[in-house]
């Protein structure tokens, strides 16, 4: 029975309640004149409405579009490059072994991908630091380049300009110096050419050392003009230095370490002069036994051969020539600079050459005219070298003589040349 049908029989009892309040003859009157029955009671009922309709609310706000948020697309990290340079292993061990060398180190960097090969054998190791010889050279260079770039130093102005000692030869400028150009005899024929003795020896400053070379009488005889003939290394390459120390009021020390040690990060990079304390002429001398402190400390080190450092750190500062001249986030040298430097300002300047018509030379740097690469080879068996149209570069290092680490070299360069290339 449902809500209403029992609130109606509800009704009708209460009012049989109200009647049987009545007169005795009241309420059967009442029972006679309304007799009520259920079926009555449920005729009389409203039938019942359908369920009400609830009218749908009516949205008073402008409809809006929903913003949907675009997709986020996560870009899958490139896979790095895969370099196979197993052929490289074999090499090096055959010839450390066939020649009885104490073992040997390889970095190979990529203008890209950085360090992209590392690997020592025998004594070598990430720690071991070398006496590097000629491999000196670039990194004078760039010592002077910087200078330039930092507007301190014409490198094609007149030494004469930069110090009050360069009037006994008034045309000679640090671009000849650094190009073994400038017509003041080299290291060779004669390493121990008597006037330009103090290039080593550790006594006194590279300031002493580089005004008695430019200012002696006594090599009058043998001095020709710049941008003649190509005289390798020797006494120009300490004047370098001198006019360096002079135009930045830094030693020779100072400047190394905040032109590479510092932006670079190659804490094991500095200068001596070993020749008379270790040296052992154009062999490696091996009392050094990578320990600095076999060497006294001196304020006239030998520039163009007297630096040791880390094959790793060598490394790190031909990326430097390969990326812009940038290490880290710091501008060591300009693209102009790095350009000059590597260019072959003897074929421009004289139409010269270096040791035969196929070789030329930068600044700091010899230049292979056949194939482009340049390198900078030590004594000692250190041969860094730059394929800038590809952009890489390899050190190798071992500890022998220049021969042994040219022949190293030759039969290296195709193999890392294939292994880049193919990658």
């Amino acid at each position: 029975m449902n809500t209403r049908r029992l609130l109606s029989l509800s009704i009708v009892a209460a009012l049989g309640v109200a009647a049987c309040a009545g007169s005795d003859d009241e309420a059967g009157t009442a029972a006679t004149e309304l007799p009520v029955t259920e079926a009555e009671v449920l005729a009389a009922e409203p039938v019942p409405d359908a369920d009400p309709v609830v009218p749908e609310p009516v949205d008073t706000e402008p409809e809006v579009d929903p913003v949907v948020a675009d997709p986020v697309v996560t870009e899958p990290e490139p896979e790095p490059t895969a370099y196979d340079f197993a052929a490289v292993d074999s090499v090096v061990q055959a010839f450390v072994d066939d020649r009885g060398l104490n073992g040997a180190g390889l970095v190979i960097v990529d203008a890209d991908d950085g360090v992209i090969f590392e690997q020592y054998w025998g004594e070598f190791g990430p720690e071991r630091s070398s006496l590097i010889a000629s491999s000196s050279k670039m990194l004078v260079a760039g010592v002077l380049l910087r200078l330039q770039d930092d507007g301190l130093l014409n490198i094609d102005a007149p030494v004469v300009d930069a110090v009050d000692w360069g009037s006994d030869n008034p045309e000679i400028t640090p671009a000849q110096l650094l190009s073994n150009s400038s017509g003041l005899p080299g290291l060779l024929p004669d390493p121990g050419y008597g006037p330009y003795i103090c290039q080593f020896l550790p006594a006194g400053t590279l300031q002493d050392c580089a005004r008695s070379i430019f200012t002696s009488p006594d090599d009058d005889a043998d001095i020709t003009r710049p941008d003649v003939a190509f005289n390798y290394g020797g006494a120009q390459w300490q004047v370098a230095g001198a006019v360096a120390e002079a135009v930045s009021g830094k030693s020779w020390a100072e400047l190394i370490d905040e032109t590479y040690v510092q932006p670079c990060g190659v804490d094991s990079l500095a200068f001596n002069n070993h020749f008379t304390q270790i040296g052992a002429g154009f062999n490696y001398p091996v009392a050094f036994n990578s320990d600095p402190s076999t060497l006294i400390a001196t304020d006239n080190p030998n520039l163009e051969g007297g630096a040791y450092i880390t094959a790793s750190d060598y490394g790190q500062l031909l990326l430097m020539h390969l990326s812009g001249g940038v290490c880290g986030d710091e501008q060591v040298l300009s693209q102009e600079a790095l350009d000059t430097m590597h260019a072959d300002r003897i074929a421009a300047a004289y139409d010269g050459s270096a040791g035969g018509a196929g070789t030329g030379y930068g600044m700091g740097w010899w230049i292979d005219r056949e194939s482009g690469r340049i390198s900078d080879g030590g004594a000692y068996g250190t041969v860094p070298w730059l394929d800038l149209e590809d952009g890489y570069g390899a050190y190798l290092v071992i500890e022998s003589t220049s021969g042994e680490g040219n022949d190293l070299a030759d039969q290296l360069y195709d193999i890392v040349d294939d292994a880049v290339n193919a990658a």
